[in-house]
């Protein structure tokens, strides 16, 4: 079955850097559209960048920069210059049905991993 499963979060101080995965599995990963949302206690879930197989790309937070590597069936999001307001659990996800458009909106995305909690410390 398809399964998408983050790394690389953990505690950061403000300013520093970290690099997020999303290994995906059991599915055609190199057609799929990828994307990155983040949910913060209380707030919607936010969305932060999208992918798609050529590697053409969307990013909604400057300092974040999305990428992919279809041999490797894995995704990733480069998060530098850190705030504490990008504290969140940081979600990947997919979507099978893929287009020329790059979604923003979650209904949008078929799969999602189980996250991966990023605390920046001030």
């Amino acid at each position: 079955q398809e399964q998408l499963v983050e790394s690389g979060g953990g505690l950061v101080q403000a300013g520093g850097s970290l690099r997020l995965s999303c290994a995906a599995s059991g599915l055609a990963f190199s057609s799929v559209l990828m994307a990155w949302f983040r949910q913060a206690p209380g707030k919607e879930r936010e969305f932060i960048a999208a992918v798609n197989w050529s590697g053409r790309s969307i990013t909604a937070k400057g300092q974040f920069t999305i990428s992919r590597d279809n041999a490797k069936n894995t995704m990733y999001l480069q998060m530098n210059s850190l705030k504490p307001e990008d504290s969140a659990v940081y979600y990947c996800a997919a979507r099978r049905l893929t287009t020329e458009v790059l979604y923003t909106a979650s209904n949008k995305y078929d799969s999602w991993g189980q996250g991966t909690q990023v605390t920046v410390s001030s």
